[in-house]
């Protein structure tokens, strides 16, 4: 991988980008006061969970599908790919929060490349409501710096697990060394994660996680949060 190729997938990948990641717990929030994730080890299994059915079902298929259809060069695709990811997510939270990700990742990235698909996400943004999952502007903005779609999905998923080990850290909570004996573990997945979302059927994108949705859904009616979702 070139050195400034690098350099832009550390950039986009970084968890700690001002886009309001933080403020998102997308339902954990809701499994810890209800006593479900209480420690290091239920931690793990809820991120383990949330990575090899969720993430790699939903979101990380849609920055590979993403990938080929600007491969075959149909932007119109990438359109259908975004209002498909909007509809399967069925909670108001992760829906709104997604987009909300989304336009500020853009808005980061958009001035720094006259590309033209940059040019025609935005129009598509400007003249839409509602529209630009995260998801969808990540796996754009990535393959306009010519990044593999394997490093793209690799710190796609060490970006989301960190993002939640650093919301269990503070809610469950755990210490800091704990948090990261958690991402360890994690990262003994992703290779794993990456190849079977490189592969997976696209009939199975998509798929309906009950529990995880049920969670975020029961989060808007939490008696005190700390999180949007």
């Amino acid at each position: 991988m070139k050195t400034n190729t690098l350099l832009s997938l550390l950039h986009v990948a970084d968890p700690n980008l001002p886009i309001g990641g933080y403020s998102h717990s997308n339902g954990l929030e809701t499994y810890v006061q209800n006593e479900i994730v209480t420690d290091k080890e239920s931690t793990l299994v809820f991120l383990r969970n949330m990575l090899s059915t969720n993430i790699s079902h939903n979101d990380a298929s849609y920055v590979k599908l993403v990938y080929d259809a600007l491969e075959a060069g149909d932007f119109k695709q990438v359109i259908s790919l975004d209002t498909e990811c909007t509809a399967l997510k069925s909670t108001k939270e992760i829906r709104e929060g997604s987009h909300k990700l989304g336009a500020r990742l853009f808005k980061i990235f958009k001035t720094k490349s006259d590309h033209a698909l940059l040019k025609s996400l935005d129009e598509y943004i400007t003249t839409n409501n509602n529209v630009g999952n995260y998801a969808i502007i990540y796996g754009v903005i990535c393959f306009v710096n010519e990044i593999p779609l394997n490093e793209s999905l690799t710190a796609f998923y060490f970006s989301t697990a960190a993002g939640f080990i650093t919301n269990a850290v503070k809610l469950v909570p755990l210490g800091q060394l704990q948090g990261q004996e958690v991402l360890f573990s994690i990262q003994e997945d992703i290779e794993g994660l990456v190849e079977k979302t490189i592969n997976l059927d696209r009939e199975l994108v998509g798929i309906s996680c009950v529990g995880f949705d049920l969670r975020s859904m029961q989060h808007e009616r939490l008696y005190s949060r700390l999180y949007m979702s």
